[in-house]
């Protein structure tokens, strides 16, 4: 909406690729790594970033980490059906802790625009292959964690 406000031409996925995306993220380490999906759009917004030729991030001091994982967890969008599947498999990763993600203002836990729940869940470390570890597990939808996406990091 605010760039339609600016006057800057908008589109969807459908219509056209974008030259270039911006968006926030929660965490970003020395290696320009990202958690994202605080929001909970992290499935849509892997599409973008993917999508688009040039991704800026825009973040604040705090954002900047020296490890993923330091001040939050990695959302894990799952299926429903496959909740205790994909739990009893993340602690096969060494998760230390698993928390289905709850609303606020309503009852239950927060459900996505796909109809998914989100796990935020915490590992001591995270290594480059949990991206793709934690994408491997029946019922994952996406993750949070953006490693080795060609991204330019700007500040605040």
């Amino acid at each position: 909406m605010a760039c339609s406000t600016l006057g800057l031409p908008t589109t969807t996925l459908l219509n056209a690729r974008p030259d270039w995306s911006f968006d926030g993220a929660d965490e970003v380490d020395p290696k320009k790594s990202l958690i994202k999906g605080r929001g909970g759009a992290m499935f849509a917004e892997k599409i973008v970033m993917k999508a688009c030729t040039e991704n800026y991030i825009l973040v604040d001091q705090s954002k900047f980490v020296s490890r993923l994982g330091e001040k939050f967890p990695v959302p894990v969008e799952v299926d429903p059906r496959a909740l205790h599947l994909v739990e009893t498999e993340l602690e096969g990763l060494d998760a230390t802790e698993i928390t289905l993600r709850m609303a606020v203002g309503k009852d239950g836990p927060v459900i996505t625009e796909a109809g998914n729940l989100i796990l935020d869940v915490h590992f001591d470390e995270i290594p480059v292959t949990y991206e793709r570890d934690i994408k491997a597990i029946p019922g994952v939808i996406e993750t949070g964690l953006f490693i080795g996406f060609p991204i330019e990091v700007l500040t605040t």
